[in-house]
């Protein structure tokens, strides 16, 4: 994951890319101005401009969304206000609240080795009656005690 800065400059460059994009799109779809003494023909289709009208909302929904992003991560980044005092005891507060949360983890770890250990003893259980449900003559061997 990376710093709120790198977030914020790859955002601002998305954004960039957004509006190179929706620009290109635009000089690819437009509609030819007219001009008085000059007359081309060849207007466009129902379906061309269907498609320009989608890639023109596509577009700014892209780059609205975009500029709320860009908006969040600046809004995350800390204040000039807040001072060494301030991030030191957030700090702090993110150590023990991550301390709390390996204890936490050692626990569940500790909890899923035991009952591992308990799965692997009831599948070896499981196997060995297997086997012998398969070799009868095993089972019969070992009940029987030799006379001697």
């Amino acid at each position: 994951m990376a710093d709120r800065l790198t977030q914020l400059q790859d955002t601002i460059n998305q954004q960039a890319e957004y509006f190179c994009n929706s620009i290109g799109i635009l000089q690819q779809f437009s509609i030819p101005s007219k001009f008085p003494g000059f007359e081309r023909s060849g207007s466009q289709t129902p379906q061309q401009q269907q498609n320009q009208e989608d890639y023109a909302m596509l577009f700014a929904t892209l780059i609205s969304r975009c500029a709320k992003d860009i908006d969040t991560l600046i809004e995350s980044l800390p204040s000039e206000e807040s001072s060494t005092e301030l991030q030191v005891q957030s700090l702090r507060r993110l150590e023990a609240e991550n301390k709390e949360a390996a204890e936490q983890l050692e626990e569940v770890v500790r909890q899923g080795e035991i009952l591992l250990e308990k799965i692997q003893g009831a599948l070896s259980d499981i196997a060995q009656s297997q086997l012998d449900m398969q070799n009868p003559a095993l089972i019969l061997n070992k009940d029987v005690k030799p006379l001697l």
